[in-house]
């Protein structure tokens, strides 16, 4: 059966993703795991020090060495089990019924290639530039790897009200329209798709597709071509219209998702102030 995944690591973004991930979970009426990866380079399962002759050749000192890295992985292992029984716990109070949690010691992404089939919406919290170790500074390998919708958040959490799709008619924007008009995720939500553009004639009738569909399937839908630097134009709509997602297709080569993803998507979901979610 298909999930809603949490991934978590403890840091100050997971409580966010805990709770959006339980929203999530009861809008799709999908399962909620929370999975923490240890992983492997930080965390080896064995020290291997012979190759470090800058400690000299004393093998005590070695074994030693050896025994404090296996205790501080153990430590962390533990630590994350408590970590998840709490953010079961939270996703209970939340409302979740039945949350589970999963533990692994290796590679987040490699954890989550194996387990894309089960994976319905990814749920990534995102981290400043110094904690190298954690879920964010590993985002661009993962949206670049899966090929599941992944959800981005902030650092506090927000209940959606109002969804923005930045849109330009290519074939993956028009497919993430068509994603959103079939799920409830964003059910009952007033949806604004924006497109930075020349307003041609072209470009109206992609608009008005985009609007078609959604109004057809019961958004209540909001639609403008705007001209302009893309990032300002969308930064201040956002702004105006007090948007608290932020909806797009991940990678590709049109103005819009050079912006938004393009090939330094670490970088440009950092800045975003707002949740992001990235269609495949």
């Amino acid at each position: 059966m298909s999930k809603v995944i949490a991934c978590i690591d403890g840091t100050e973004v997971s409580t966010a993703v805990c709770d959006y991930a339980a929203w999530a979970s009861l809008r799709l009426e999908a399962p909620l795991e929370f999975l923490h990866v240890l992983e492997k380079e930080e965390y080896p399962e064995q020290s291997n020090l012979s190759g470090n002759i800058g400690l000299g050749s004393r093998e005590a000192l070695l074994d030693e060495l050896a025994e404090l890295d296996e205790k501080r992985g153990k430590l962390a292992l533990e630590q994350g089990k408590l970590m998840l029984e709490a953010a079961e716990q939270r996703a209970i109070g939340d409302g979740v019924g039945n949350p589970t949690s999963r533990q692994r010691h290796g590679n987040l992404v490699e954890t989550l290639t194996e387990m894309e089939e089960d994976i319905r919406l990814l749920v990534l919290g995102k981290h400043d530039d110094h904690l190298k170790a954690h879920v964010g500074s590993r985002l661009e390998n993962v949206v670049r790897t899966m090929h599941r919708p992944i959800l981005i958040t902030t650092a506090e959490f927000n209940i959606p009200q109002r969804v923005m799709i930045g849109f330009d008619g290519s074939e993956t924007t028009r497919k993430g329209v068509e994603m959103i008009a079939g799920s409830p995720l964003f059910r009952g939500l007033p949806v604004h798709v924006v497109m930075v553009a020349d307003n041609n004639e072209a470009n109206r009738a992609q608009l008005e597709w985009a609007r078609t569909t959604l109004s057809s399937a019961g958004f209540d839908t909001s639609c403008s071509i705007l001209h302009g630097d893309v990032e300002r134009v969308l930064c201040d709509y956002r702004a105006t219209h007090e948007i608290d997602m932020l909806v797009m297709g991940a990678y590709g080569h049109s103005v819009i998702r050079r912006f938004l993803v393009g090939s330094t998507t670490t970088n440009v979901v950092r800045n975003a102030m707002v949740p992001v979610l990235l269609l495949r």
